[in-house]
This record gives structure tokens, sequence and C-alpha cells, in this order.
């Protein structure tokens, strides 16, 4: 096998024609004979530019709306055929199949209408078919024909030939084999793609095979430690969040950093705008402050004053503009990561000489009731479930005790069952006036995270100087129920008059009991939050 092989001859026939022109102009210039299809074939010949339709090649035409066009044994044939084997070359002089050395394809805009909210039909009409089908049998036959499918490549594919040099246009192995490979992830992504908008649209929640795509946007130094190799990969969805936000300023986001980042932009995307300003601070993905304000500085002042010692290095996120007064007191702090969805001039000129600090415009907040997917890796395999998209209003909740929350404490329920939903479990959240005041998470008892989350509380009123902490006359939020009275009495203890939880235990009536002995008000959510 040589390594190098020539390029003669290409088909070009592609959905997207950036590029197009410029592409087709240098390979004309490096005398390469030009096939192309419909309106591919109409730009190129509209520039000035030789080429020879496929219909021409084919003595067949297009026919079907296009449907039928390249499927075809001449440009099949030409694609699949090895150069090397005597026999496949006797069959391409019998029946006047000319070799094809080079295909550019680039598919039907199939996931762009995803995006747009396509109608069913317009869905199967932007199903490409003979696109894969080249690009399949020419990455097959990559020893002797190279496969381009995306436009990033096309600059890519010019100096390829030119670092060959020789009298004729020349690509290596090497490369082909790269463009193969690219070439393969392009129409399995595709199909993946097109697999999971079909068991969607049929609504089919558990297909026998469900195929997980992603592309490339950024190789990261390491993973989670050190040794780890890690990407990030986009998934097309194109939800608001790290994915695709705009990164104005500071190092390149880490492994940690986009887990931190989506963890702090999806809990701050529970606040509307509308509902005022509001500020999440996350380590290592759980909140150790999240609070409503006034003004955007008030609420980031109380989220900052929840833990003020776990708030360093962490992860800043805001559910509205963030403007020059919050971006000085951020920068008080070593702070890893702000996210916005807005950023004025001022706040950008402050965080400037914060020359590591990675800030993050975000486009728009996230819409945490939308319906999605979730994976989670196991050995052997993928656990696939709906996204946490659960959430209550007033009307939803139930009183069990005697007493009943005033309308201020079920506010502050509300809020502390938000933030609960976004800490791990178990997840104990004490909440007063509108911010988390201690927060107890990942612990294997409940028990634990509600003493855990009191002694914090108790260590920041000693740091701000305040008489007693910030938990008594608290509202406290359990992301499941409460499976003895024992967790609810230490947050009794702790100072909490209100009590949010799912209920559901064999011992709720224990519970209730212990609640209205302590005088206590509790509502049943019917709905739990585990996150593990």
């Amino acid at each position: 096998m040589t390594d190098l092989a020539p390029v003669r001859r290409a088909l070009i026939s592609v959905s997207d024609k950036t590029g197009l022109i410029d592409l087709a102009r240098a390979l004309a210039d490096l005398k390469i004979e030009i096939l192309s299809t419909g309106g591919s074939a109409a730009a190129i010949r509209d520039a000035g530019i030789p080429v020879r339709d496929v219909s021409d090649l084919t003595e067949f035409p297009e026919m079907m709306d296009g449907r039928v066009k390249t499927l075809h044994p001449k440009v099949h044939g030409g694609l699949l055929a090895l150069r090397d084997n005597g026999m496949h070359v006797a069959s391409m002089a019998e029946h006047g199949i000319v070799p094809i050395d080079l295909l550019v394809v680039n598919l039907y805009p199939f996931e762009a209408a995803l995006a747009r909210g396509a109608g069913y039909d317009e869905m199967i009409e932007n199903i490409d078919i003979g696109g894969p089908a080249m690009i399949r049998a020419a990455a097959k036959n990559h020893q002797f024909v190279t496969t381009v499918v995306d436009v990033e490549d096309y600059d890519a594919l010019l100096e390829e030939i030119k670092a060959n040099g020789g009298e004729e246009a020349q690509t290596s192995y090497g490369f082909r084999q790269k463009m193969a490979q690219i070439a393969y992830a392009r129409t399995g992504a595709y199909d993946a793609a097109v697999s999971t908008w079909m068991a969607g649209a049929i609504g089919e929640k558990t297909p026998r095979r469900r195929v997980i795509a992603g592309e490339l946007k950024q190789s990261l130094r390491y993973g989670e430690n050190s040794h780890q190799g890690a990407a990030f990969y986009t998934d097309g969805s194109n939800r608001p969040g790290v994915a695709v936000a705009e990164q104005l300023q500071g190092k390149e986001l880490s492994y940690n950093n986009f887990n931190d980042t989506d963890a702090a932009f999806e809990l701050v995307s529970e606040f509307l705008p509308k509902d005022g300003p509001a500020v999440a601070i996350i380590k290592h993905a759980n909140p150790c402050g999240v609070a409503k304000g006034a003004t955007m500085l008030e609420a980031y002042q109380k989220a900052f004053d929840c833990d003020r010692t776990s708030a360093f290095g962490g992860i800043v996120a805001l559910n509205g503009t963030l403007d020059a007064k919050t971006a000085e007191a951020i920068s008080e702090i070593f702070t890893e990561v702000v996210i916005a969805p807005a950023i004025d001039q001022g706040a950008k000129d402050i965080f400037a000489a914060k020359k590591n600090l990675r800030l993050i415009l975000a486009p728009g907040l996230a819409n945490t009731a939308e319906v999605g997917v979730a994976f989670k890796q196991v050995s052997g395999g993928i656990l696939v479930q709906d996204r946490d998209n659960g959430a209550l209003t007033v009307d939803d909740l139930k009183v069990v005790t005697k007493l009943a929350p005033t309308d201020a404490q079920m506010q502050d329920l509300l809020f502390a069952w938000k933030v609960a939903k976004h800490v791990k479990s178990n997840a104990i959240v004490y909440v007063k006036d509108g911010a988390t005041v201690g927060v107890g998470a990942g612990q294997m008892s409940r028990v634990d995270s509600a003493m855990i989350a009191a002694k914090k509380a108790e260590r920041m009123a000693e740091a701000l100087g305040l008489p007693q902490p910030l938990t008594i006359g608290s509202a406290v939020a359990s992301d499941a129920f409460f499976p003895f009275p024992d967790g609810l009495m230490e947050a009794a203890a702790a100072g909490a008059t209100c009590v949010i939880q799912p209920g559901g235990s064999m011992r709720d009536d224990e519970v209730i009991k212990a609640a209205d002995e302590a005088g206590l008000a509790m509502v049943f959510t019917g709905m739990r939050h585990f996150r593990h």
C-alpha cells in the first residue's frame, strides 16, 4: 500500500455552502475535476468554476425531489473500488466507472430543523440518505479516498495537499485515516440525532437501543485529577448554560469548572428574574450560599454570608445583570468562575484586573421546567432518567401539622425546597428571609446533614458577630422524608420553626406528632429530590 494517494476527481455535495466556492476554486486550480449535485453544482457553476453534474456521470437524472441522485453504482463504485485490485479495476472499465478520490459532503440540516422545532413531516424530509451512504463508502475505502464532512476541515485538506507537493494533488494515509474517523463519527452522531428524535416523537421512553453523541468543544488539560485525561463535548441541545455560553476572560475552564458552573447556573435558573435578583455560590457541585435580594449586590452578600469559608474559590451564578457594585464585592475574595445572563461594562472593567477569573456570559437562563434526559455512567452501562424538572407551588403543599406556616414562612419553605433540589443527598437546607443560612450535603445520615448545616450556621454567626445563628426562626427543607423524628428534632434544636419534606415514611405519624409537640409547622410535598 502506497502512503500517498492521488486526488484527480472530487465529488462535492453540501447543504451548508459555507466556504464552498473557495474550496471549489482551490481544487480547480489544482487541476482536480469536480463532480457535484443540485444546489452545490449550481453555486459552483455560477462562480465560473468548471463542474460536471453527477447526473451526467451516472446518465441518470436526479428524481423524486432530489431523493435519488447519488444512489448509483457509478458513484458508489467510484468511491468503493480498490485501485490495486485487478478485479475491481476490470469492473470499473467494463461498466464505465471512474474513480472518485475525494468526497466532500455535509448532510441535510436535521439538527438545525430539530432545534427550531420543525414538525414531524419536515423532520422526515431532513433525514439525509445519499449523503451518509456516500460518506460511509468513501470512509471505508480510505486506503484510496479522502472524505471531508466538516467545513472546518476544508483548510486542513488544502494544507495537506500543499504539504505533499509533487506534480499532482495527493493526501497521506494518516490524513485519510483521520478524516475517515471524523466521517464515521459524523454519520454516527447524525443517526443518533434521528433515532433520539424519533423515539421522542412516537413516545418511546425506553428505546431498545439508545445512542449518545457529542461534538468536541474543548480539550481539557485534565479531568477531576491531573492523571485523568478529559474533554468537553456539546450535545447539540443548545440549552442555555455553560455549554453554549461565551467566556469573556480568564483561563480555560477545567473539568471541575465545567461541572461546578453547570451546577451553579442550573440552580440560579430556578429563580426567575421577575421575582427579583438571585445569586447562587457553588463549591464542589453543592451550594454553599443561595439568596434573593432587592438588588443583585444584596443577593450576593446574603448568599456569601451563609458560608464565607466555602465560598472561597467557588463559582458564582446570577439570574440577572452583573453590575459593577456586585462585581466589586465578588472580587474581594478568590473566585474561580462568575456566570450571568447579562454583564454590564462596569463589571467587565472591574474583573479585567482579575486575569485568571473566568467571566462567562450565558444566553439567558435555563428552563428548569424543560423536559430532558440525564445520563450517569456505571460499570458496564449507562443509567438514563428524565431530568429532574419537578417544581411546586403553594397549592401543591399539604399542611400536616396543627400549626400552618405563615405566608412568609411558606415563601421560605418553597425557596428552601428549590435549593434542596440541587444539594447532594442527604440534603438539609435552612432558609431565612430568602437566603440559605445553613446547608448540609452528601451525608449518609439525614441527622448528620441537619447537624452539619446547623454547626456551619453557628460558626458563621460567630464570624459575623451575630448574637445567635440565623437558623433561629428559619425554614428547613429535607430532600427526602424523615424516616424517624430524630432528624426533624435536630432541625428544631437548630431553631427551625417550619419544615418542608416529601412525606411518605412508614413513621410519618410519629414525625408529625413530634413536629406538633415541638410547635413546628410542617408541609408535605409528595415529591422528593434525591441528587446522588
